[in-house]
This record gives structure tokens, sequence and C-alpha cells, in this order.
């Protein structure tokens, strides 16, 4: 069978003996071979806990999707690939504007975007091309010892490997054309150049009309990605990506969050699920930026170093419009701005990871420095209005033109406004062998704080330190196969200060808040399962989020802390080949979210980020191994999604938006050097909607054809 090198960091290799451990290799840490079988499986290792642990050795629950599902399922966007993920879905599509522009997933109880490439921060304003990813982990529960708090959220994290050079000559070029005028290349090409250096170069051009009336989107993206190896003990990587896109988006559509709600179904919304309520002439460009930089050096035989230094940008510059709820039954005003902000981080992290022995107890620890710096300059215009749309007569009073919209932004004005944050931390995490099934891991960070935590923050945190610690535990009662785990995770994120008064409006003062906590205990099981082709993963978790924010009671011009949030579930996680040619991810969640006490719209209710309260996915994907319809492939998944409380307030009221299950399914034929794929996404055409305090229509019945060929 034809092997090929594939780039993963993988920090030594695991010996099945207690109290052994291989000696840290370069080589391993840079690379490992797999075949062309493109199993699916859930262990990425380094990646996730920063050391050398295998998936049912660790504490910790997360889900890693690789890119063999990416040609699986044709994938095209990112919301595709990561709903593989267990309890995962989208909120949010891409608004494209300055600062969290990117797509609103939310997980475990609490929204989250995708933030992190390699570990690194990365921000992004638009949608994320996947040409580049290798693997994508999703990390559960509020993982701030290891990643702090600016860039993770209660629920997890979404970290993208990309892929890296390997040591042979090799490459990929897929076309796929389908449905509301795709079109999309990649490419994906790898060369030695000579003494130790490898090239790799991903790009894709991308193309593709809306399923509604007007829309699109259109981008180019590439990747070049560099590897040296210097000694036997010193290697060198380093990946940057380059994007450009242009975007008509269709406006957010919003509940009114002031004014009782003034809609009770969804027939409204169904009347003009395929209306737009835009023009291809208001688009919004996303530019983006990455570069990063790593250093791994082999210290001894147990040691190693792993130096990172990374930089993005991203910009917004266009037109940026939403619909308001006017609370009249009908209508919504749309409001306009002139986008022209730009987010950039530049991030670096010292790693020392060691593998060792004390007495007869292995020691797999990581002592890290990590500095983040983040800085949002906004140079948007003030916002405008600009028409009215009416659902039930679908009539819009707006000149949809770049025209039309400039003249309304005339004597908008332009604010600048810039919010920076240094974050200096240090962190470590050991796990200790206590008996060759018994491991226990301790890990502390420790975050100092300075700037404003949002882009909309008007005052800063000159300084604060916060302590993040996390607990687990693994027993294995058969080594290897089967293993029992508990954790005790923490989280927190800070907050912008608030100008306060007393109750006569008198002595004002800038008051300083302790940032939110979040703590999570979990309990569960980890599976190795038909001689070790299938992994299971079922846990049950409790995170309550302590210290929100909350009005005092004995003072309308006061805000004290203690409000707190709790949200519960479980999971259940299965990926794997059980058989010759078949591969499965699938999994099941269950959460129930509820605001115990803080802000009153909120309390005794399931707060809107929360999403729906269970969540399918599954995924099979068959490829005949043997006979005459060898190589032919076909696969099917599909997701569904309980009822989502979009709009949850009392005063207010509820909106909901119904349960869905959307089905897809691929054909196809994948001898060794090139492929030809059928999918249908969508199968019954169903109409389904996402939302936060919004209600979008996601797309309908799509068909698409993939050309692939290998060398």
């Amino acid at each position: 069978m034809k092997k090929t090198v594939l780039p993963v960091i993988l920090l030594g290799s695991l010996s099945g003996v207690y109290g052994q451990s291989d000696s840290l290799k370069i080589e391993n840490i840079t690379e490992v071979i797999i075949n062309h079988t493109k199993k699916y499986k859930n262990d990425n290792a380094f990646a996730v806990s920063k050391l050398n642990l295998k998936d049912i050795e660790n504490p910790q629950v997360y889900n890693s999707i690789p890119k063999a599902i990416l040609k699986d399922q044709v994938s095209t966007n990112f919301n595709n690939v990561i709903s593989n993920a267990t309890g995962i879905t989208r909120l949010w599509e891409s608004t494209s504007r300055g600062g969290d522009g990117a797509e609103y997933y939310t997980m475990r109880g609490f929204s989250t975007q995708s933030r992190l490439v390699n570990g690194m921060a990365s921000f992004n304003n638009g949608g994320l091309d996947p040409a580049n990813i290798e693997n994508i982990d999703v990390i559960k529960g509020p993982s701030g010892t290891l990643y702090g708090g600016s860039l993770v959220s209660y629920g997890g994290l979404v970290n993208i490997q990309t892929k890296k050079p390997y040591d042979k000559l090799g490459g990929e070029i897929n076309y796929i054309l389908g449905s509301n005028a795709l079109n999309r290349v990649t490419l994906d090409v790898n060369t030695p150049v000579k003494n130790g250096l490898f090239l790799r170069l991903n790009s894709a051009y991308h193309t593709e009309n809306s399923f509604q009336d007007a829309g699109f989107y259109k981008s180019f993206f590439i990747a070049p990605s560099l590897k040296f190896v210097a000694s036997e003990r010193l290697t060198f990587l380093v990946n940057s990506e380059f994007k450009s896109n242009e975007t008509a988006n269709a406006p957010m559509i919003f509940l009114s969050r002031y004014a009782p709600l003034s809609f009770n179904s969804m027939d409204v919304f169904d009347a003009g699920y395929e209306k737009s309520y835009t023009s291809n002439n208001l688009t919004t460009q996303n530019p983006t930026f990455n570069l990063q930089s790593q250093m791994i050096y082999k210290l001894s035989d147990k040691w190693t170093s792993q130096t990172q230094v990374a930089g993005s940008s991203s910009k917004a510059t266009g037109y940026y419009q939403y619909l308001w709820d006017s609370s009249n039954g009908d209508e919504f005003t749309r409001f306009i701005s002139k986008a022209n902000s730009e987010t950039l981080a530049t991030g670096i992290q010292q790693n020392f990871i060691g593998d060792f022995t004390l007495g007869n107890m292995r020691n797999r620890l990581v002592v890290g420095l990590d500095y983040l710096n983040t800085k949002v300059i906004n140079n948007d215009s003030e916002w405008r209005t600009f028409g009215t749309v009416s659902l039930k007569n679908q009539a819009d009073t707006s000149p949809l033109t770049s025209q039309g919209a400039d003249a309304a932004l005339l004597d908008a004005k332009v604010i600048p406004a810039t919010a920076e944050t240094n974050i200096k931390s240090a962190y470590f995490s050991n796990v200790l062998n206590i008996l060759p099934q018994l491991a226990a891991m301790v890990s502390l960070r420790i975050d100092q704080f300075s700037g404003k935590p949002t882009q909309w923050s008007t005052e800063e945190i000159e300084s604060q330190a916060t302590f993040s610690p996390k607990i687990g535990l693994v027993y294995q009662p058969i080594l290897n196969k089967l293993s029992l785990f508990a954790n005790y995770m923490n989280g927190f994120q800070y907050l912008t200060p608030q100008k306060v008064t007393d109750a006569s409006s008198n002595n004002p003062s800038i008051k300083i808040f302790d940032p939110e906590r979040a703590n999570q205990w979990e309990v569960g099981a980890k599976a190795n399962l038909i001689d070790n082709t299938l992994s299971l993963t079922a846990s049950y978790y409790d995170i309550k989020v302590s210290n929100k924010i909350m009005a005092d009671p004995a003072n309308i011009n006061n805000s004290i802390q203690g409000g707190e949030v709790f949200s519960k579930g479980f999971e259940i996680s299965v990926v794997g080949n059980p058989v010759e040619g078949l591969n499965v991810i699938a999994g099941f969640s269950k959460n129930k979210s509820e605001q115990i006490s803080g802000d009153e719209a909120y309390n005794g209710l399931r707060p809107e980020e929360a999403g729906p309260e269970m969540l399918i996915n599954f995924w099979a994907n068959y490829k005949i191994p043997n006979g005459i319809l060898r190589n032919f492939v076909a696969g099917f998944g599909f997701s569904h999604a309980s009822e989502h409380k979009t709009l949850n307030r009392t005063g207010i009221g509820t909106f909901t938006l119904p349960e869905y299950t959307v089905a897809n399914a691929m054909i196809g034929y994948h001898p060794e050097n090139y492929s030809i794929s059928l999918k249908m996404d969508n199968i019954g055409n169903t109409r389904y909607y996402s939302g936060w305090s919004t209600v979008t229509p996601q797309r309908l019945r799509t068909l698409s054809l993939a050309l692939g060929f290998n060398f």
C-alpha cells in the first residue's frame, strides 16, 4: 500500500510498559507515517494537551476531525466540517464585520468562535477556508489553564491544525462545481528543496452565490509553509496564510430585545425564506494574513523546547447592515454603516516539554510562558437608518445600491477608536503515573491582563491577575482499552469596567470587576473497541459560571457581581473504522442551561447562546476494498437539532426556532491516483433556521460534483 509522510507534532512515542518512555526523537516530533486508507481517529496527542498523551489517557474530552472527512463529505466550508464534532452547532453565520465577524458556534451552552491556529491566536472576520486544514480539534470545557480566557469560551475551544511539509514530492488538485454557481479549485503541492528543506503550498479559489435571490461569496486563499531540518536536534516550521474575499451577506434579522415580541410563529419568516433583503452591490471585503513560526529543539532524551511566534491581521471594509424588529408585527428597520477596521494579534509562546521518571513514576510535564497582544483599530462610520422591510408583503423601501447607501451615510461621522490588550501568562501541566493504570493531571495558569476586554469597552483595566487550575484523574481497568476519568477545570473572562454613581446620580467613579469564572466538573469513560479500531467517549459535565454582573437592587446606578449560570449535560461520541473500508463519526449531546441569578430579564430561563438542548451528528463512509466494485465509495449522514429559543427574555417573550433533521449523501469512485464524487446536501430540501436573538434561514438542497487528482 502506498504510504505518505504527513506532518503532525508528536513528542516522542508512548511505551506500553509502566515506568518506561521512549527517547524524544526530532523526527517523531515533526511527522508521522500513515497510509492512504484515511482512517478516522480521535487521537491528536500533543495538539490537544501540549503533552504526549493518548486520548484514552487524557481526562479531558475532545473531538478531532481529520482532513479525510473533508474529502469524504465534499466539504467546501468550515461549518460543514466542524458539524462532525459532538454537541456543536452554528448560531451566527459570518457577518464580516470588524472585530468578531467570524462565525459563532455554541457548545455546552456557551457561544464560541474559532480563534486558534496551531494553538496560537489567529483572528478572522470572514469565513474560514478549509483548504489548509490537517485536523480540527474541538476541545470541551473551560480550558483556561492551557489557553487563557481571551480566546476560548466556557464551553470549549476550536483549534485548527494546518498542513505542514513532509519529505516527499506529492500533491493533489481538486475541482468542485455545484448548485448556486459553486466553483472551487484547490491545490496542494509538496516538494523537497535541498539539504533538509521542504516546501508545501496549499491554495483555493472559491466563488458561490447564495441560495436566496441575492448574495455571493468570492475568495482566493494561499498558504505556503516551510520545514527546515537543521540537525537531528533542531527543526524549524513556518506556516503562512493569505486570504482575500468579497461577500454580499444577507443582513442579520434581529428580533427586538427591548419591546414585547410582535411575532408568534415562523409563518412570516417562511414566506420570505429565499429573500435576501440585500443586493450584490453592498459588499464587504475581509483580507486576512496569518504568519506562524516554530522552533523545536531537542534538549536531551527527556526534554524538548518548543518556541512559537505568531502574528495575524484581519480587516473589514465595505458595507455592514442588519434588520431590527420594529415591534409592529411586520416591519424591520435596516441599519447600515461603512466598515473600516482591522484586528491585529501578536503572540509568543515558549514550552518546555518533558517525559521522564521520578522513582518508579512517569511524569509528562509542560512548562510554558505565553504573551499575547491584540489590537482593534476601528474607523467605522456611525449608523444610519436605510429603509424598512415588510416581511408580510416582501416589500423593501431601501435603494439597495452602493450609491443609495453612500447617500444615506453622507453625514455619518467616523469616530476612530482603538482597543488594545496585553496578556502575560505562565502555566504548567503534569501527568503523573501513580500506578500503571492510574494517572493524575495537575495544571495551573496565571494570567496578567491589562487593556480593554472588548472592542466596545470605554475604560481600561490597568492590571488584573487571574489563576486558573485544572485537575484530572484517569483509571484504566483495562490498560489502553478502557479508562474512567474525572476532571475539574476552570475558565475565566475579563469584564469591562463600568461608570457608576450613587442613588442620587452623584459621586461618579469607575468600577473594576473581578473576572467571570467558570468551574466544571466532569466524569466519564473512554474505550478503544474492536481491536482499537473504534473509540467511544461518554461523559457527564456540570459547569457553573459565577461573578456575572447584575443590577444593584439598592441602587439603579450601580452594578454588582453575583450572577450565576449553570450548564450541565452528557455527551456520547463514536469515531473509527470498525470494519475494513468503513469510517464512522457520530455524536449525541443533551444540554440543560439556566441563569440562576443576575439580570432579571434572564433569571430562570435558558440562555439564548446555549442553542438547542439536543444535537445529533452522524456520518458513515464506506469504500469497497475488494472485488469488481473495488474503490467505489458511498457515504450517508445527518444532523439533528431540537428546538432552539433564539429569544428568551422575561417581559419580552420567547421565540422558538423549530427542530430539524438534515440528511446528506455521497457516492464516488476513489482509486489511488484520482477521485470522482457526487454529493447531495439537505436531501429533503428542509427549511430550517439558526439564530442568537436572530432568525437566519439556512441553505436548501445542493448538489456538488468533485474531481480530484493525486500525484
